[in-house]
């Protein structure tokens, strides 16, 4: 049963809200769901996730007979399952990725967006087409191996996140489970996604999916006089929630660490911010082309940047303009493993955020690279010099100290500042807020001990 606290978070690019059950929305649903990550539909909630009350349950049945015979061709879905809430009971109905292309009956092609379905253009249906003719890769069964061979530990571990994450242990069979994720088929054979996932070292059976580290000293990878131009070189093997952590260490192993001074305190920055680098890792582990035997990720450390390096070119009908707003996976049950195991925050935004880290910390933004059968990602190491306005300099230590909180935390209270400075009267912190009202720094909101600060 659907965990209604799934629902909090509100429409995305896999869950949809409809208010009564419609039969050309539903229909859309199906379509836009079933040609990208799959997806749930729920019918009684407004998109704001404000319930709408009762509504006729008998037309579900009928509104979905209907939406099937507006898809082409049909997309396979289960039936509708109530999830109840505090105050009243919505249904929901889960649609399951397709390897098929499909379409609307009057022709539109749609997939699903951030909150929305958008239809494709004439070449974005060409390549989402080819992208669906290659098979659901991951799903493969691995000759040679059983169930066996997975790793209790890994397979705890995952279990464990996973309830951590869904607030809802399981607790069925374990075999079920490994079927429902796709690790195992129909007969317990392990599949792609299962042996990348939870054996304790996948590359005996794929070797390409190992990650090969190298640090160079300069900016390109030839040393003097013709020798290799890197000082430490790595191979890195094992499940792939290991094979991020062991990348990450790494990184942060050769990572330079600088020092600023944030009002009078010293904090330690980091050459790459750490979102921004784990992204990259993630990216990388998640979405390469697992068919291409030839190639790992490689990840390559130079003096001005680092680049990640995926097998395989972006997948479906994405490209390096529209990365940033549109989602596609080519392995969405490793995604959907990963996102359980908490190596992704919340899926569909990890590029976002990876451009917005790195623009905080002053850098130029990530460059990204689409060949035919690679994709690279490219974070680069210098900063922009900072421009400090003139009001900023203007201040004392004290003030200094509590712009860096508004900022970090988006407001301030007098019981905050205190805290922040102790050892300072009361009085003077007051006159250090007021003084800094006056001069059109900070806005003061509410009244007596309801008083807070913010930004002007």
């Amino acid at each position: 049963m659907l965990n209604p606290e799934f629902l909090k978070n509100g429409p995305g690019p896999r869950l949809a809200f409809l208010e009564k059950p419609d039969s050309n929305m539903i229909a859309e649903a199906l379509v836009s769901f079933a040609n990208t990550e799959g997806g749930t539909l729920v019918v009684g909630l407004k998109e704001s996730g404000d319930p709408i009350g009762k509504f006729e349950t008998e037309s579900l049945a009928k509104a979905l007979k209907e939406a099937d015979a507006l898809t082409n061709p049909l997309v396979v879905t289960g039936s509708w399952e109530p999830v109840e809430l505090e105050t009243t009971t919505v249904y929901a109905l889960r649609v399951p990725r397709s390897i098929e292309l499909h379409a609307l009956i009057d022709g539109r092609v749609l997939i699903r967006g951030d909150k929305s379905n958008r239809p494709l253009g004439g070449q974005e249906i060409l390549k989402l087409a080819s992208a669906k003719s290659t098979g659901d890769y991951e799903s493969d069964i691995v000759p040679g191996i059983t169930k066996e061979d997975f790793s209790k530990k890994m397979i705890d571990e995952y279990l464990a996140k996973r309830a951590e994450r869904t607030k809802r242990p399981h607790t069925g069979k374990t075999d079920d489970l490994l079927r429902e994720i796709g690790a195992i088929d129909a007969a317990g054979r392990p599949t792609v996604s299962g042996v990348l996932l939870f054996t304790d070292f996948p590359q005996q059976w794929m070797p390409q999916s190992g990650v090969v580290f190298a640090k160079f000293v300069g900016k390109t990878p030839r040393g003097e006089n013709g020798l290799a131009g890197y000082t430490r070189r790595e191979e890195l093997t094992g499940p792939l929630p290991r094979l991020i952590e062991a990348s990450w260490n790494l990184i942060w192993s050769e990572m330079a660490v600088g020092a600023v001074v944030k009002g009078l305190e010293r904090e330690d920055q980091a050459e790459y911010p750490q979102f921004a680098v784990r992204e990259a890792i993630v990216n990388a582990i998640c979405h390469r082309d697992y068919r291409l035997r030839g190639r790992r990720i490689e990840i390559r450390m130079y003096s001005d940047r680092m680049e990640v390096i995926s097998p395989g070119g972006l997948p479906g009908f994405i490209t390096v303009e529209n990365i940033v707003d549109e989602h596609f996976s080519r392995n969405p049950r490793i995604v959907n493993g990963l996102f359980q195991w908490g190596y992704i925050e919340e899926l569909g935004l990890g590029i976002d955020r990876m451009m917005e880290v790195m623009e905080q910390a002053g850098h130029l933004p990530p460059s990204f690279d689409a060949r035919p059968y690679s994709f690279a990602v490219s974070l680069f190491n210098s900063r922009e010099r900072q421009q400090v306005p003139d009001w900023v300099r203007n201040t004392n230590h004290r003030q200094s100290r509590a712009l860096q909180y508004i900022r970090d935390s988006g407001s301030i209270t007098n019981r905050e500042y205190r805290s922040l400075c102790q050892g300072v009267s009361a009085e003077t912190l007051r006159l250090d807020l007021a003084d800094m009202v006056e001069r059109g720094i900070l806005l003061k909101v509410g009244s007596k001990k309801g008083t807070y600060y913010i930004l002007k």
